[in-house]
């Protein structure tokens, strides 16, 4: 994984973390924390203990994004390569909980989940840099409850096409009727992320996102493309829609980024993004303290939107004749 170090540092307040807070604040939750002063990542000063600082502090914005709901998790051992793993292996504390999730006919496999901070302070223990989430909750598995759009941009553009493309998809998506909320990645892109009411099933969700991307590269060619390839984005932003279908995950509010300087993914309001110069400004000390200001999603779980079949239709065409 590459990426630049984290921008702008020095104009955001930030708080300190020590690694005598992170051993403090594991003893507190049951964690047992081998190496606390090991930095996280090759090359890096953050370590395993701040790690278990910073999520302390985000704990309360965090869990009610990440709890309840089966995860992937990128590791990073002793600072190695990163690596993403989806399935249990073995050898994880009991509070990183387990559920048997049907992947193929007859075929489950092991997810993992947390129900609060010392879940994922036990991800911590395990070399866990990132924490990515379905989306949707375990207990309503098949019918999303979130859609998310990812902003990836071609190589060479600047922030400032970044923000506007996200701005641009929170206004389509509002001619919808669906409300969205913006979050820098701690890479290059932001999310642009909608709460729903899990009442549609993944295949439609998933028809619903995958036409919408389509749509906006039809009408604004020059500004996005919904191919994949790099090869075909030549100054345009890849629009990714394929985190909208089972099993597929994205990274979670305010998960640490396996990237140099440990930035972080961070809610912001619309407002804030336009003040912005890059998606991955916030290291763990300055996300710490912008959890600790005025929500900027504060209506964000009391929204009753929803994807229904009548929008599929209108956007895809007729149910009758799409192949299921």
């Amino acid at each position: 994984m590459t990426a630049t170090k984290p921008e702008c540092r020095a104009t955001l307040v930030s708080m300190q973390l020590t690694n005598d807070m992170g051993v403090a604040i594991a003893e507190r939750h049951g964690v047992r924390l081998t190496s606390p002063d090991r930095p996280v990542l090759a090359g890096e000063t953050v370590t395993k203990a701040q790690l278990i600082a910073y999520y302390d502090a985000v704990a309360e914005r965090m869990l009610p994004h990440v709890a309840n709901r089966a995860l992937a998790l990128v590791r990073v051992p002793n600072g190695s390569r990163p690596f993403f793993q989806k399935h249990d292996t073995g050898g994880f504390p009991d509070t990183m909980r387990r559920v048997a999730i049907e992947l193929k006919e007859s075929e489950r496999e092991d997810h993992f989940y947390v129900t609060d901070i010392a879940g994922v302070m036990a991800g911590v223990q395990m070399s866990t840099l990132e924490f990515h989430i379905w989306g949707s909750h375990i207990d309503t598995l098949e019918k999303p409850d979130r859609i998310i759009f990812d902003i990836d941009p071609d190589a060479g553009l600047d922030f400032g096409r970044v923000r506007a493309a996200a701005c641009r998809i929170r206004d389509v998506l509002k001619e919808w009727g669906l409300q969205s909320y913006p979050m820098v990645t701690g890479g290059k892109g932001v999310h642009v992320i909608a709460p729903l009411r899990p009442v549609t099933e993944w295949p439609l969700v998933k028809l619903f996102c995958r036409t919408f991307a389509q749509r906006l590269e039809d009408n604004e060619p020059d500004s996005f493309t919904a191919n994949i390839r790099k090869v075909q984005r030549q100054g345009r932003m890849f629009v990714d829609y394929l985190r909208n279908e089972r099993g597929a995950t994205a990274v979670t509010p305010f998960s640490t980024r396996a990237r140099p300087g440990v930035p972080c993914a961070v809610p912001v309001g619309w407002d804030e993004l336009d003040r912005l110069k890059a998606a991955n400004q916030f290291d763990i000390e300055a996300a710490a303290e912008r959890a600790g200001q005025p929500d900027p999603w504060p209506d964000y779980f009391e929204l009753t939107q929803s994807i229904t079949k009548g929008m599929v239709e209108a956007v895809a065409g007729p149910l009758k004749d799409l192949e299921q």
